[in-house]
């Protein structure tokens, strides 16, 4: 099953290839990868674009999550990411769904509903 990220993966790339956009780490690796005489606004987790671009990265990066979300609902259905999330965030493991709650905030799904397959499933994952 993929994740959110593979979904974003692709429109993500093309978005920041287009832009100019990449990640530094440090001050090396933005000065391998700046562009001379370009002015670059950092937008944080490493991300610098040119000033020229960061609305546009912004607004289309939002736009790229908001798809990707509709399209993993649309390819997996809520109660398999539900589980898909409980079962990366070791939620049966720990005992607490927290993690899982989090991570899908931006998703049409309820703590409700995690709560629900949480429970489902518990038997059949606390064991492993």
């Amino acid at each position: 099953m993929k994740y959110l990220s593979d979904y974003m993966e692709e429109p993500q790339t093309k978005l920041f290839e287009e832009t100019g956009t990449f990640f530094a780490f440090s001050n090396k690796q933005f000065k391998d990868q700046e562009v001379e005489g370009t002015e670059y606004v950092f937008l944080g987790s490493g991300m610098y674009t040119p000033k020229k671009h960061a609305n546009k990265v912004i607004e289309q990066g939002y736009k790229i999550y908001k798809d990707s979300i509709k399209q993993d609902i649309k390819e997996n259905g809520k109660n398999k990411i539900i589980l898909r999330e409980l079962l990366n965030h070791e939620a049966f493991y720990v005992g607490n769904t927290e993690e899982t709650i989090t991570t899908l905030e931006d998703y049409p799904i309820t703590e409700k509903e995690i709560i629900n397959i949480y429970n489902k499933n518990f038997s059949k994952y606390a064991d492993q």
